[in-house]
């Protein structure tokens, strides 16, 4: 890959990732959290669904996995995206993005447990390091909120949506399931909506951009850099540039909302950063597989 191309795509694509928190805070003026993310994924759903029907891409022939498309998608997005807006009500996006993004240091952690999965000291250590950034980071809290519990779901979700990824994904083509997940989330999301809360959506210019933005941008075009960026470079280094993410959430955050950069929110930031990093960085030889198939959740 070009020299530079692989920067300044590594750069779109994390960017997305993280300031789609700051974008979807502010989406929070016009919409109540459940629908917004609803209205999001099931665009965005759709969009993916009718161009890898056009491109011909191999669906799913039987409904055994159907199912488990809807069972990576109440997690992956229903669970994630659901948790997230829900935690944006109460704590920054700053806040949200940091806690979200420390997932990866849950897969070391429900895979050493569940799939006996062995890694590296310095992995173990990027792990330790997250649990304390985030001990740092909420630490500065003098009252409980229940964005912090949100926030901590949907890096659970998360995690948990990248084992049945491992465990599922190779029964599917790549695309295929990325659409549909998010189509059956973004419909679980529409349900979960109408049951949780009331619905509401102003209908302006400034809310339908949020919509569009985070529908295309921070999910579709996110979503295709990733994956390409992961299909022609190496998937090891590709993902140790994560960290970018939360650091372009809380960026976002500051520039776009004016959130306080306050030194705790700093600190246990760079920790969960150099986190993230350490345990993406190099899995051992054996299980370049294993490593192949989660990234590609």
């Amino acid at each position: 890959m070009n020299t530079f191309k692989f920067p300044l795509l590594i750069l779109l694509t994390t960017f997305l990732m993280g300031s789609s928190f700051a974008v979807g805070k502010i989406g929070l003026i016009y919409s109540s959290p459940l629908l917004l993310a609803a209205l999001r994924f099931t665009l965005a759903g759709i969009i993916m669904a009718v161009i890898v029907f056009i491109l011909k891409r191999p669906h799913p022939i039987s409904k055994g996995n159907w199912i488990k498309i809807l069972i990576i998608g109440t997690f992956q997005t229903a669970g994630v995206m659901g948790c997230i807006f829900l935690s944006l009500r109460t704590i920054t996006a700053s806040e949200s993005s940091i806690l979200t993004f420390t997932n990866p240091l849950l897969v070391v952690v429900f895979c050493t447990i569940f799939l006996q999965i062995r890694y590296k000291l310095f992995q173990w250590i990027g792990v330790i390091l997250g649990i304390v950034g985030v001990s740092i980071t909420m630490g500065a809290q003098i009252e409980f909120k229940f964005g912090i519990l949100f926030g901590i779901l949907s890096a659970v979700f998360w995690a948990f949506s990248t084992l049945l990824a491992k465990k599922w994904g190779a029964f599917f083509d790549i695309w295929v399931l990325s659409a549909y997940q998010m189509l059956f989330g973004g419909l679980l999301l529409l349900l979960g909506s109408f049951i949780f809360e009331k619905p509401i959506f102003i209908l302006s210019i400034n809310s339908l951009f949020i919509l569009l933005w985070l529908s295309i941008m921070s999910s579709i075009v996110q979503f295709a850099v990733w994956y390409y960026l992961l299909q022609k470079g190496d998937p090891g280094k590709t993902s140790a540039f994560l960290f970018l993410a939360p650091f372009f959430g809380v960026l976002s955050g500051w520039l776009l909302l004016g959130e306080s950069l306050y030194p705790s929110l700093i600190v246990g930031g760079l920790f969960i950063i150099l986190g993230i990093y350490l345990v993406n960085s190099n899995f051992q030889m054996k299980n370049n597989l294993v490593k192949r198939r989660i990234l590609n959740k």
